[in-house]
């Protein structure tokens, strides 16, 4: 599979001056010439021509291109055409099916656990590091088979799970619940994560920070940051191991990375509320304006989930030591949560990919601004598909995981150009491209001299000098 987001070397390359003057003048025709008459040979009428057509350029309005450098186009289709594409039986679910690869998850979870307690053990094992060794890869395992297990909760949320509501509820409900995921509350904010992606204002995970936040981040003022030092590589890592390990909590907890424009929520429920510890932002309080007052019982009903598993774990913990715990559970959980951040991140996080203002946003083009990526057998099997068909998950939720190559395949045709993915290196650049894309990937901005609906369309910069560079403003000039 080829990737559509690689850099353009030409786009690139640096424009360089060069001298317009012919080496030979031998070389050049009549038709070569400005205008057929002799005065235009004259170097006052080039100068003028030149003048011209400098002018003509400035007034054109400017074309899009990615960060790479690459000519962007907006999607041209529409969600009806996305639709007819994608053969019949794609959409079909199936609850043995689903029940199915709930089961082989629960038991592969339960059999590691087993074996690993009746293995990993001094009478086996004398040797203490290479025991530590082993259950370090036990919690690694663990933490695949459990992200699988989230994936299918996740499916479940979507209905794609099984035909019966009921059903997909149940089931998400008990193995989110399981993995300390408020299931209903998550579900409904993920789907309005669904139905606003690319929205720079209503999008409601990694919405990307503007010029002017990325500024105030770091206490500059807006027009210094193409000014500013290269951020160290080690600065990028420990930024993507704060992501990596807290993430996800933080995102439950303060809605980190969604958006913080919730003034305008129905009924004045977002009135006062801003994202952040103490702002009212949660996913556990049926008071806060991610949801609507029918919502209550639902928020109630996902932290009674939590709380249920909270208690069988302290007691867990209480009874069999909290080590025991750490390594049973909590190690794994983490190893859950940086998978699923890692993949979420890379799934919305790209140098090809745009963002939308509110005039120029629209279901269909947001949706094409996500990316496939390629995990290998991990990706495939254990995590059921999510990081190599994303793109169609975007546009068609309902369609269960095993149909989602199929139906992949058949939208590629409809979205031709518009379709993103790179498959660089397979697993490795996954893991590498979070580095990457942490490194180059600061904050958004528009294309100076774009008009009309491409002056609402947003690419990411960067202060590294990786790809194209930041606009260049004057003190007081806005971005």
């Amino acid at each position: 599979m080829t990737t559509t987001a690689l850099p353009s070397e030409t786009a690139m390359r640096r424009m360089a001056t060069t001298d317009s003057t012919p080496t030979n003048s031998t070389n050049i025709s009549p038709i070569d010439s400005p205008r057929s008459s002799p005065s235009s040979t004259s170097l006052s009428s080039l100068a003028s021509e030149d003048a011209v057509q400098t002018k003509r350029q400035l007034q054109e309005p400017a074309q899009l291109v990615d960060s790479y450098g690459n000519k962007f186009e907006i999607p041209d289709y529409t969600i009806g055409d996305i639709h007819k594409a994608i053969p019949k039986h794609c959409f079909e679910r199936s609850a043995a099916t689903g029940l199915y690869y709930v089961a082989r998850d629960m038991v592969s979870l339960a059999t590691v656990f087993y074996l690993a307690n009746r293995l990993i053990t001094p009478e086996n094992i004398p040797s203490t590091p290479l025991r530590a060794g082993l259950w370090a890869v036990y919690t690694f395992v663990q933490g695949l088979f459990g992200t699988g297990l989230w994936v299918l909760a996740h499916e479940c949320g979507h209905q794609s799970f099984s035909p019966s509501k009921v059903l997909n509820d149940t089931v998400g409900w008990i193995c989110h619940s399981l993995l300390l995921v408020p299931y209903f509350s998550w579900k409904i904010s993920h789907g309005k994560h669904h139905k606003a992606t690319g929205h720079m204002e209503r999008d409601m995970v990694f919405v990307p920070k503007t010029r002017e936040e990325y500024a105030s981040r770091v206490g500059k003022m807006v027009h210094e940051l193409n000014e500013l030092t290269e951020e160290t590589p080690l600065a990028t890592a420990f930024h993507l191991f704060y992501q990596q390990l807290g993430g996800w909590p933080v995102y439950l907890m303060a809605n980190v990375t969604g958006h913080n424009k919730h003034g305008g929520q129905r009924n004045g429920r977002g009135e006062g509320y801003k994202n952040g510890f103490f702002g009212g932002v949660n996913h556990f309080d049926p008071r806060s304006p991610l949801y609507d007052a029918k919502d209550s019982h639902l928020i109630l009903l996902s932290d009674l989930g939590l709380l249920i598993v909270g208690t069988a774990l302290y007691q867990i913990g209480k009874n069999f030591g909290w080590a025991n715990l750490l390594v049973w559970y909590i190690l794994p959980y983490l190893w859950v949560n940086h998978w699923l951040v890692a993949i979420t991140f890379l799934q919305h996080t790209d140098p090809s990919l745009p963002h939308y203002s509110p005039t120029s946003w629209t279901y269909t083009r947001g949706a094409a601004a996500t990316i496939d990526r390629e995990f290998g057998f991990i990706g495939r099997q254990l995590f059921h598909g999510i990081i190599e068909t994303h793109v169609l998950h975007h546009y068609v939720s309902t369609i269960p995981f095993y149909h989602a190559d199929e139906a992949s395949d058949a939208i590629k045709v409809v979205m031709g150009k518009h379709y993103r993915a790179d498959t660089r290196g397979g697993p490795l650049g996954f893991l590498k491209a979070l580095f990457t894309n942490m490194h180059t990937c600061h904050w958004v901005e528009t294309l100076p001299g774009t008009e009309g609906e491409n002056a609402g369309v947003y690419f990411f910069r960067n202060r590294n000098g990786k790809n194209l560079s930041p606009k260049v403003l004057q003190p007081g000039q806005k971005a």
